[in-house]
């Protein structure tokens, strides 16, 4: 039988379907090797350090959570939606989410640098378009639901055996509309 020919990304893929079922904390070489089907001979050769591959996996992470929030965005209600697409990726990935929102990010010393890194360019145009406010305004509302959107999903994560998602859009709700009365008002 020829020996199968083991690749980075396929070591990769099974770092992160790991980290996926079980939490990042069970990405281990032999792990990675059992799922895969290989000695840990070839995960080292690809794996200087577990530094690195879990950089990949949170790569992927953020790929894998981006694109899930695309899939469940409502076009029509962008910004509402946008927030309860996170809460169904807490309820349906929850070791994906706390990866996605606890993983180290590099230059942050501001709540406007977690913005500018974490919000699309293009979301305060469209929520100040959406309800007729300014862009300022719009950025600030969405910092304060991006802000308040990561706690209560992660609380929503990591509670046993959890809070009804119909709680927490409840919540975030009522979130947004007194996030939105404090910036009509500053007008």
């Amino acid at each position: 039988m020829p020996k199968q020919r083991i690749t980075k990304e396929m070591v990769v893929d099974a770092a992160f379907e790991i980290a996926r079922n079980y939490g990042m904390e069970h990405v281990m070489v032999k792990n990675i090797a059992e799922r895969i089907g290989c000695s840990v001979q070839p995960i080292y050769s690809y794996c200087k350090n577990m530094e690195g591959l879990r950089q990949d996996v949170i790569e992927r992470v953020v790929c894998f959570v981006r694109e899930y929030a695309a899939g469940h965005i409502d076009k029509n209600n962008m910004f509402r939606s946008t927030g309860q697409a996170y809460i169904q990726l807490a309820k349906e990935e929850p070791h994906l989410f706390k990866m996605f929102i606890l993983h180290r990010r590099e230059g942050i010393s501001s709540l406007d640098d977690l913005y500018q890194m974490e919000a699309s360019p293009e979301m305060a145009g469209r929520i100040a378009q959406e309800l007729k406010i300014s862009v300022p305004q719009a950025k600030q509302l969405h910092l304060h639901m991006l802000v308040y959107t990561i706690g209560i999903g992660t609380i929503f994560a990591m509670t046993v055996p959890g809070i009804s998602v119909n709680e927490i859009f409840s919540q975030q709700e009522i979130a947004y509309e007194a996030f939105l009365k404090q910036v009509l008002e500053e007008k």
